[in-house]
């Protein structure tokens, strides 16, 4: 087989396996690398190149920065000002919910900013008699359409930046994707304002998500503990654990105000049937609450199979601590990452480096904590694809496929040839994700505008633009997944309000990119 044969097989395999859906996605990037290594398409290092990709590095950091945000509370507070100064009219909560998600996207992803704000919207929609299903897919779709506002809104994003530097000698300025992500945020609103209540459904859930802001009045309530010991801090937390019926606790005796084996938590106080109790014997199905650090409460209930945990100690220090001290530092390194990027005084991967290091050494984040905000997933699957990337240009599969594009729209018009990416991009995009889709078609816009003479830079934006339009499945990105099971929806529920949305990002990517970057 030729290289360009051997290329488009594993390019169709990779496609299959996404949508299949069996195999962890980062498992099929990596497949796909070392299948192009043993056909011989790709060297060695070209295989492995993905991992040290300047993109690896900016992604990675960026994710220690939005948990910098996150973990000082700076989005669950963005989210409580929302829900105290929202009111109950639809159409203004439904534009301050987009507007706040797609600023909290463009500044530490889509996937943070629609799993930080959930809960919240979860909770006005109930406070102002709203099913969660009218509020909650509007949250998902407008992060997308924030993930434009800025280079940092996205991975692909950076990617299309970094292609564009190699193709056109210039990247992708870092506010200069808002001059489509402005249109494209105003747009959607006026979409999910006017459409929304006559396209989504109106469906109650059996299981909504809890609102924990208040769990401190209420841990003091139900224990008729005193404020002062039921108070939650930036650093210690409580947790209310129930006693499983094969539990080795079973039997030992507690009391409130011991500490517990490990050290690390102590019981404040213990339930049987709701009833305070003192000094006891554990039987299964006792409650405990227990105090500590918010890592040591994480830790030894995550892994611990003798207990159950009521609220994980995660989403209750999210939504129930106020600002903490170290907000403001949260805030001014984010401040100076944007600075340098707009700036470009140094490489993009070295201001989010030093952002990162920041919140470390800061103190904002642990170096745990650190470690767990960054989306391995996400990182694996970009440097497994990144050797397809390549393959696809070096090979001659980009330009075969280019070729076959002009010759069906023609040299005539521009603007069609960004119709037709646009669309690839498109449907490609609501089967598997969008950074793969966005490394899939990239290198074939360039060949294609190499095939025309045009300029690439109108071409990868479109692809860009095209890519964040991913409405018309709850699988398509993680964002719309997350808004799937408390919003009550269905698969057919999402192309409903989707399509409208996929019509308007094809009109900016033909018609207002070239606006901004010429051919």
């Amino acid at each position: 087989m030729s290289p360009i044969a051997v290329t488009l097989v594993v390019l169709l395999l990779a496609i299959v396996a996404f949508v299949w859906n069996a195999v962890p996605v980062g498992l099929v990037a990596i497949g796909v690398a070392l299948a192009l290594y043993v056909t011989g398409i790709n060297s060695f290092d070209q295989t492995i190149a993905g991992f040290g990709d300047p993109v690896i590095i900016f992604i990675a950091a960026l994710f220690v920065v939005g948990e910098g945000l996150d973990a000082t509370g700076v989005t669950t507070w963005a989210g409580q000002q929302l829900t105290r100064r929202a009111g109950t009219k639809r159409s203004r909560i439904v534009v301050l919910v987009s507007v706040l998600v797609a600023v909290l996207t463009a500044l530490i992803s889509v996937n943070g900013a629609v799993a930080a704000l959930v809960p919240m919207v979860v909770v006005l929609a109930l406070k102002i008699k709203q099913a969660p299903s009218q509020l909650l897919m509007p949250l998902a779709f407008a992060a997308h359409a924030g993930s434009l506002l800025l280079l940092s809104g996205t991975p692909v994003n950076v990617l299309i930046s970094e292609l564009a530097v190699e193709a056109a000698g210039r990247p992708i300025g870092y506010f200069e994707f808002g001059l489509v992500g402005i249109p494209l945020v105003v747009g959607t609103i006026l979409i999910l304002v006017v459409l929304g209540p006559r396209l989504l459904p109106t469906r109650e859930v059996e299981h909504a998500a809890r609102d924990l802001s208040t769990q401190a009045a209420v841990f003091a309530e139900q224990y008729s503990l005193d404020d002062t010991v039921a108070r939650l801090s930036r650093t210690t937390g409580l947790t209310e654990v129930i006693v499983t019926p094969r539990s080795e606790f079973i039997g030992d005796t507690v009391f409130p105000g011991m500490t517990t084996e490990s050290g690390d938590l102590v019981v404040v106080a213990v339930q049987r049937r709701g009833e305070d109790l003192g000094r006891t014997v554990l039987s299964a199905g006792d409650v405990l609450l227990l105090q500590g650090t918010w890592d040591a409460l994480s830790q030894h209930t995550e892994v611990d199979r003798n207990v159950v945990v009521i609220d994980h100690p995660d989403q209750v220090r999210r939504q129930a601590v106020p600002l903490s001290g170290r907000a403001k530092a949260a805030i001014g390194v984010l401040t100076g990452m944007v600075l340098l990027l707009a700036v470009g005084v140094v490489p993009p991967a070295i201001a989010a480096l030093v952002a990162a290091a920041a919140m470390v050494l800061l103190r904002v984040v642990t170096v745990t904590q650190a470690h767990r905000s960054i989306s391995w997933t996400t990182l694996i699957l970009v440097a497994g694809m990144i050797p397809l990337s390549t393959a696809i240009q070096s090979s001659g599969a980009a330009d075969l496929i280019a070729n076959g594009i002009v010759d069906v729209l023609g040299e005539a018009s521009p603007y069609l040839l960004l119709l037709g990416i646009s669309l690839v991009t498109v449907i490609l995009g609501q089967l598997i994700s969008n950074m793969a889709t966005a490394l899939i078609l990239a290198p074939i816009a360039v060949a294609v505008a190499a095939e025309t003479g045009i300029s690439p830079v109108p071409l990868l934006m479109a692809v860009a633009v095209s890519a964040a339009a991913s409405f018309l499945t709850p699988v398509a990105t993680p964002a719309n997944t997350m808004v799937y099971g408390p919003g009550g929806y269905r698969f057919a529920d999402y192309w409903k309000l989707g399509l409208p949305l996929v019509v308007l990002f094809i009109a900016v990517a033909t018609l207002v990119v070239p606006i901004f970057w010429p051919f």
